[in-house]
């Protein structure tokens, strides 16, 4: 029996998360960004649903060094950072060695963003509504090294939307996003799988396929705008 505190899977999700974006259904000024790779079968049923198009927004968490799994921060594409300060305080962590994770978690941001795009130009994010999307929020580090490097690239909006996520993880973000979206911020929280029924694996295969499916259905809908203009 389905337990209603809960999330079959990371595509009931996104239907779900969808129906709370409806107001964004086909515009052409919105983009979704999902982060890899939890967030992409996600991002991928939100994009489908409204009819927008799908891209990644790669970021990864910077584990502290012995303690991977213990994020101090984290890290974007371009080199954005977000620091955990009281993280890098309290544990007397130098400049020195964020700087040597952060280089070693640039190369495989590298290596994924040319795996996952195939040759595809990210997608234009100045003066777009960008829909960041992820399959839930523990920390919060990722979503705001995403939300402070997309800023830069001068938005017209930034909306935050999550299936799940700790209350207190959205304190991090509210003065650097425009909206946030959660469905459900159970408390205690635990951690996002927690909240999934199904929680596998998000592969390297998986995100290919999803992103490649999505930039087909844009192209789709592209050429048929372009045939009725004529």
């Amino acid at each position: 029996m389905f337990d209603r505190n809960r999330f079959e899977n990371r595509e009931q999700a996104g239907e779900m998360l969808a129906q709370h974006l409806s107001a964004y259904a086909g515009r052409t000024d919105a983009i979704v960004l999902a982060l890899p790779r939890g967030g992409v079968p996600v991002g991928y049923v939100v994009a489908k649903h409204l009819q927008l198009p799908l891209d990644v927004f790669l970021v990864r968490k910077l584990g502290m060094p012995g303690h991977e799994e213990f994020a101090m921060g984290a890290i974007s594409s371009g080199g954005t950072r977000f620091l955990q300060e009281d993280v890098v305080r309290s544990y007397g962590i130098s400049e020195r060695v964020i700087d040597t994770v952060a280089q070693g978690e640039l190369l495989e941001l590298e290596r994924r963003e040319k795996l996952y795009r195939a040759g595809r130009p990210p997608l234009e994010l100045a003066k777009r509504v960008v829909i960041l999307v992820d399959d839930g929020l523990a920390t919060g580090s990722t979503m705001k090294a995403a939300a402070l490097a997309v800023r830069k690239a001068n938005p017209a909006k930034i909306i935050v939307a999550v299936p799940v996520g700790a209350a207190e993880s959205f304190e991090k973000l509210r003065s650097d996003v425009d909206d946030i979206i959660c469905l459900r911020t159970p408390d205690p929280f635990y951690a996002v799988g927690t909240w999934y029924v199904n929680f596998t694996q998000t592969s390297d295969d998986d995100v290919i396929r999803l992103l490649d499916d999505a930039a087909q259905g844009t192209k789709e809908r592209e050429d048929k705008v372009s045939h009725y203009q004529v």
